[in-house]
């Protein structure tokens, strides 16, 4: 049976390929983002796979946007059972570099974005008692790196409203299902429309996944929401488990090789766009896509992904073999 299913930040990236996703199972969709003609681009290939779909631009900053959005998509396609935040923006810079004003958009859309979805889409849910939220997130949820402290910061704040949220359905023994899916390096167009005061053409931090790899990821965990979190690649699984154990070596390991490992080494573009303000996607620019630069560098394929979904104790094993391997480690390390 089609679902109701509404992906923010559907316009491009991870979001778009989201969208896609879900449609090609026959869910119903409806895309929420700020630029219009990347929403427009990205319903014309839905509506190639034959299913319904609404486009609703939106700034997800904003409340009172968010809630008419979704009393709209109720109106034209029914009750929501899939809620997906994946909107966000961010600026790549020193945190010297960044104004105030820069600070709070960014913050607006990566973290109040997730929280005004959430906010205006719930209430409706548990009148229902049921339905899903999917929280896209990162590694660097938890782990911080340089030039993205407004980015690191939503993103640690999201963590930390999943996981109180998902403490409160919980105790209510509610129906509604909160979940975050935390991502690698993903090949999107970010690196070529988030605001940069780099020298140098920003780059995601290898190894590099396509959008279809977390989008497969996003589906997953809305099939399987009673989970508090998922983790993809590899990258993603070694990270957090590295910080859980050694975070101050990360620290020193970062500031010696996060700033050249952000950047490609060419000059950043002169017409480089900036959608911090108003989006790249939008009346004056022109469909991105979901995906970025670098589609020859990016992996189409996740082992650890399709280790994950198949086999969960056997992942859950793995992973915490790795974290007593990084221990003992560490404890040797400091003998």
């Amino acid at each position: 049976m089609s679902r109701v299913v509404v992906v923010t930040g559907a316009s491009g990236g991870i979001g778009r390929a989201t969208a896609t996703e879900f449609a090609r199972r026959g869910d119903r969709v409806a895309l929420v983002a700020r630029g219009e003609l990347g929403l427009e681009a990205a319903a014309a290939q839905i509506r190639e796979l034959g299913v319904d779909v609404l486009t609703v631009p939106t700034d997800v900053a904003e409340y009172d946007q968010v809630a008419a959005a979704v009393e709209r998509i109720e109106d034209e396609l029914g009750p929501i059972d899939v809620w997906v935040n994946v909107a966000f923006t961010s600026v790549f810079a020193r945190f010297d570099d960044i104004t105030p004003e820069e600070y709070r958009r960014a913050t607006e859309v990566t973290y109040l974005g997730y929280v005004w979805g959430t906010m205006a889409v719930l209430p409706r849910m548990k009148r229902r008692n049921r339905g899903t939220i999917v929280h896209v997130g990162s590694a660097l949820a938890y782990r911080g790196i340089p030039l993205q402290t407004a980015y690191c910061g939503a993103k640690h704040a999201t963590q930390g409203f999943h996981e109180a949220l998902r403490c409160e359905l919980l105790h209510e023994r509610s129906g509604v299902h909160v979940t975050m899916v935390q991502m690698p390096a993903v090949n999107t167009p970010q690196f070529s429309w988030v605001l940069s005061k780099l020298p140098e053409h920003a780059q995601p931090v290898p190894p590099i996944f396509q959008p279809e790899v977390a989008a497969r990821a996003v589906v997953f965990a809305a099939d399987h929401p009673r989970r508090r979190e998922y983790w993809v690649g590899s990258s993603t699984v070694g990270t957090l488990l590295a910080n859980a154990v050694v975070p101050g070596l990360l620290d020193r390991y970062l500031g010696r090789t996060g700033f050249s490992s952000q950047q490609t080494g060419d000059l950043k573009p002169e017409d480089h766009p900036a959608n911090l303000w108003k989006p790249a996607d939008g009346p004056d620019g022109r469909d991105f896509g979901a995906h970025g630069a670098f589609d020859d560098r990016a992996n189409s394929r996740s082992t650890q992904q399709w280790v994950a979904h198949r086999y969960p104790q056997l992942s859950g094993a793995a992973a915490a073999l790795a974290g007593v391997g990084l221990a003992a480690w560490a404890v040797a390390r400091r003998r």
